[in-house]
């Protein structure tokens, strides 16, 4: 069996729960679409923990900001946070980042953090099933947008696992995908401890709101405005 995660930024007491979760499951395969980076502080712990395991990672566009390539256009607070990244991470996790492949391709899978046209930065609400003609993979899976999603055509399926790190469909549970030995693909979610990573993001100094909204599933609440 093979799992799937992604977007786990930052967010380490979710990841533990996930990978737990997938142990006891049995997969014997982990790729990780994606944004390791970005929202919480514990970056080192996540990327060391991916490292150990031997999981391959696919360039997020949180990702990208960490390793210098560009900022967030969308968002002040992100902007904040991999700041706060880049003056904690080590070389080696650096380097780990630095070794994420923009994209894989085989003969089972196609996946991408965001999507097909833009790899990194392209939000998936519905996937094209034409794309899937210039592929030999029957499974197609992308991140990025923090909401599950499994769509079917024919013998094509396409699926986005969630969020490890940061929900955003009202669940607060952490997300990841499945795809069994008969290459059926099962969404789950598992609860965990989010009191942990408010403590830790408080001892760092960032604002409550910013992991505040973990507890119920959603978006970072922006700025309060004048």
């Amino acid at each position: 069996m093979i799992a799937i995660i992604s977007d786990i930024h930052g967010n380490f007491p979710a990841l533990q729960a996930v990978l737990s979760e997938i142990d006891r499951i049995g997969c014997n395969t982990i790729f990780s679409l994606g944004d390791v980076a970005g929202y919480y502080c514990m970056i080192n712990e996540c990327i060391e923990e991916l490292r150990n395991r031997g999981i391959i990672n696919i360039l997020g566009n949180h990702d990208t900001y960490l390793l210098g390539k560009g900022y967030c256009p969308r968002s002040v607070t992100a902007n904040q946070c991999i700041e706060y990244q880049k003056s904690i991470i080590s070389d080696e996790n650096l380097r780990y980042l630095e070794e994420s492949e923009m994209k894989m391709d085989n003969e089972l899978l196609s996946v991408r953090h965001g999507g097909w046209t833009n790899p990194v930065d392209e939000y998936i609400e519905h996937f094209d099933f034409n794309i899937a003609k210039n592929f030999s993979a029957k499974i197609f899976a992308s991140g990025h947008t923090h909401i599950q999603k499994l769509e079917k055509l024919d013998e094509i399926i396409y699926f986005n696992p969630g969020a490890v790190g940061q929900p955003r469909d009202n669940d607060p549970r952490a997300g990841f995908a499945i795809i069994d030995d008969n290459y059926n693909v099962q969404l789950c979610k598992i609860k965990y401890n989010i009191d942990k990573i408010v403590e830790v993001m408080r001892k760092v100094g960032f604002e409550d709101r910013i992991a505040e909204c973990l507890y119920k599933g959603n978006k970072i609440r922006a700025y309060k405005t004048c």
